[in-house]
């Protein structure tokens, strides 16, 4: 009997996480597609140069420049401090970061898919509300002299981390262009496909099989406007211990709503995803040990009143939705319109893989060699060099990882081989073979084709193609130099 007791619960578990799974996939890669080409063919440099300014318009344009990142909470962790080293105002490049989790397009589609289009319209709401308390909170708290000295910590940190070049803005008329928006797409779901899994299967499991009575003893309810206090109180605190952050921490608003937790505690909740624990500890590295616990009161006061207001605001509207719980939350697999969504979503997946394979002489992006995620050269968070070859990382926590152990992340991403060991390739720069049917990347120079193991490799050799020995440029491994 017990034993059929815990498969039931097994079961029910994973059947609610898969049917939630199920229902938000086509919305996750419609986001995640959108995301990158909005990252790929929007230039964004010239809202990065204004930001250290004052005032409604930049804190406006900060919005914005967040609204076309990445959703990936580390990464915009890892670029506002980029964003704050190159001039932005510190306010500013917390409400980018603000910004960049909480009004992203793929985050908007599956809150209205699993919660209704009430929780769409408040995370909006609800965003904005945060970043006008974050523009009046975040001068008062930073005054001058600790900006001042917050700058002086991150510029010497980041003294290394690669050039701040301009960025130039893919074309979407050229197969260049797509493939540098596929592979932000695929780098974005892949840096966050942890995320994803562990949200999904956590949250099905809540959904599913955790009893009323522990709900009822982290949130209260059935006490009016107390309720909505509390509870938008506690929920940024249930987000920290959750460990899951950006879109993955939907999935657990989605349970969270259904066993009781007030509308506006929900959208604290949701709100919460950057201070979930991990990334207070990146704040306590990039910034210190005081100033992580100063971001992070602050967040939570300004999240949970942001909750609360919006509770107020929905209330007073009559726009607080039925607590009727979602098809996915109950394990229900629609098979109409969300298996033929599901079907194309598998066929653009497909297709952004071949783009993503497909070989791109794009030189102002590179692959993160640990988390696969696509990352502009001229910003990239964190820049290291193994071999005479830079590589570009997401963040400071994908840099450290490489620098532990390269010869690992070389060898898996760089290191192409032709099935038998060997490349049929040199690259002219560090005399790496590749296989030339899927080199990292490609330069033609008086008429030839050379075949790089790494854009840092191919970078090196167009800024001086005749550097290199001369007999190592062959095209193909036995074959002539170009040169001879």
């Amino acid at each position: 009997m017990t034993l059929a007791v815990h498969f039931d619960w097994l079961v029910n578990g994973l059947k609610s996480a898969a049917a939630m799974i199920w229902m938000t996939f086509w919305p996750l890669v419609l986001g995640f597609s959108l995301s990158g080409c909005v990252q790929a063919f929007i230039r964004r440099d010239g809202l990065r140069d204004s930001l250290g300014r004052r005032g409604p318009v930049a804190t406006f344009k900060a919005t914005t420049l967040g609204v076309i990142s990445s959703s990936c909470s580390y990464a915009a962790s890892a670029m506002a401090r980029s964003v704050f080293a190159r001039g932005a105002s510190w306010t500013n490049s917390m409400v980018f970061m603000v910004a960049s989790t909480n009004l992203v397009i793929e985050l908007g589609i599956v809150l209205w898919l699993l919660l209704g289009w009430q929780f769409l319209v408040a995370e909006f709401v609800g965003g904005s509300i945060m970043i006008v308390l974050l523009a009046i909170a975040l001068p008062r708290v930073f005054r001058r002299d600790r900006e001042a000295a917050l700058r002086e910590r991150v510029d010497q940190e980041l003294a290394d981390a690669g050039a701040a070049g301009e960025v130039r803005a893919a074309s979407p008329r050229t197969l260049d262009g797509w493939s540098r928006a596929a592979r932000f797409t695929w780098g974005d779901l892949t840096m966050l496909r942890r995320e994803l899994f562990i949200g999904f299967v956590v949250a099905g499991f809540l959904a599913a099989d955790v009893p009323e009575s522990w709900w009822n003893a982290v949130f209260i309810t059935g006490h009016g406007p107390w309720t909505v206090i509390e509870n938008v109180i506690v929920a940024p605190l249930v987000a920290v211990v959750s460990f899951v952050c950006s879109v993955g921490n939907i999935p657990l608003a989605a349970a969270l709503w259904a066993r009781g937790v007030a509308f506006g505690g929900v959208v604290a909740f949701i709100f919460a995803d950057l201070v979930t624990l991990p990334l207070l500890l990146i704040y306590r590295r990039f910034y210190g040990r005081a100033n992580m616990w100063r971001i992070f009161l602050i967040f939570w006061a300004v999240m949970s009143t942001a909750g609360l207001l919006v509770e107020v605001i929905f209330r007073a509207l009559g726009w607080i939705p039925p607590r009727t719980p979602s098809p996915a939350i109950s394990g229900t697999f629609d098979l109409g319109w969300t298996l033929v969504l599901n079907v194309a979503a598998v066929v653009v997946l497909v297709v952004g893989a071949v783009l993503v394979r497909r070989r791109s002489n794009d030189e102002d992006a590179a692959t993160d060699p640990v988390c696969g995620m696509q990352v502009l050269i001229a910003s990239a968070p964190a820049r290291s060099e193994f071999s005479g070859v830079s590589y570009y990382f997401c963040s400071p926590r994908c840099a450290e990882r490489f620098n532990a152990d390269p010869a690992r992340f070389v060898s898996g991403s760089t290191t192409l081989d032709d099935g038998g060991g060997n490349g049929d390739a040199i690259d002219p720069v560090c005399s790496m073979q590749v296989n030339s049917s899927t080199a990292v990347a490609t330069a033609v120079v008086d008429n030839t084709t050379y075949l790089f193991c790494s854009t840092g490799c191919r970078d090196v050799f167009v800024a001086n193609p005749t550097s290199p020995d001369p007999t190592t440029k062959s095209v193909r491994l036995g074959s002539k130099p170009p040169h001879e």
